[in-house]
């Protein structure tokens, strides 16, 4: 699965950010120093993207960043309060693909890294090759890794389908009882919790996997796993 690996020596940060990739569905850990990063880049696994801290206790961001880009090969993104124009050319001068300062929101953040993970070619890696799904329009069908078939009703395949197309990037909470939501008739955030309560049910009943289904607190849902469509108009929800 796809690592991020976060440089920041402020705890709380460190640790909201790390919680937050993980409850999106990404696979991250945190250090909080050079001494700890270089530990990690040297023990054998690569991170796909480095998320770095300028302002480290035992060393310079711009210089790591620099080392970083000159053996391994992975993205950085780099995080600080850094923000003038001097600053943001030095960091894409030190290697730094993205630079942000710190009053980005966990959401900014995440986005990021998946824009980064996208140009790399690493977010269709996100959860391996073997973990692959297919979601069927003709019949309103998904087919998990197993092979196991269950076939979905309207409102549980536009659900799949909004998430499908959106290749493991959060669906806001919003967005998606405004897509289910029928005409003349009430839809709201319960509604749309029951659905997605029912779905996951479902989809472990029937193929004994976790339902890769995963909520991100206050935001919205996402698909975890990688999921294929094999596509036709989408359904009513009436």
């Amino acid at each position: 699965m796809t690592h991020i690996l976060i440089v920041e020596d402020e705890p709380r940060l460190r640790a909201d950010l790390v919680d937050f990739l993980h409850l999106s569905g990404l696979k991250a850990s945190g250090v909080a120093t050079a001494r700890e990063l270089r530990e990690e880049l040297c023990g054998g696994w690569r991170p796909a993207v480095v998320v770095l801290d300028v302002g480290l206790p035992d060393g310079n961001g711009f210089e790591l960043a620099t080392e970083i880009r000159r053996d391994h090969p992975c993205g950085i993104i780099m995080l600080t309060a850094l923000g003038d124009s001097d600053d943001r050319i030095r960091g894409f001068d030190s290697g730094a693909d993205i630079y942000l300062v710190k009053d980005s929101t966990l959401r900014e953040i995440e986005a990021a890294i998946r824009s980064l993970l996208r140009r790399t070619g690493d977010l269709s890696t996100m959860t391996g090759n073997d973990d692959q799904w297919t979601l069927d329009s003709t019949g309103w069908l998904l087919t998990a890794p197993s092979q196991e078939t269950l076939r979905l009703t309207a409102a549980e395949f536009t659900f799949m389908k909004v998430l499908c197309s959106r290749s493991g990037e959060v669906c806001h909470r919003e967005e998606l009882v405004d897509i289910l939501a029928r005409p003349r008739s009430t839809f709201d955030n319960r509604h749309l919790d029951a659905v997605v309560s029912r779905l996951r049910r479902k989809i472990e009943a029937r193929t004994n996997l976790p339902a890769p289904i995963k909520v991100v607190y206050g935001v919205g849902y996402m698909f975890t796993a990688s999921i294929i469509e094999r596509t036709s108009p989408t359904p009513s929800t009436g």
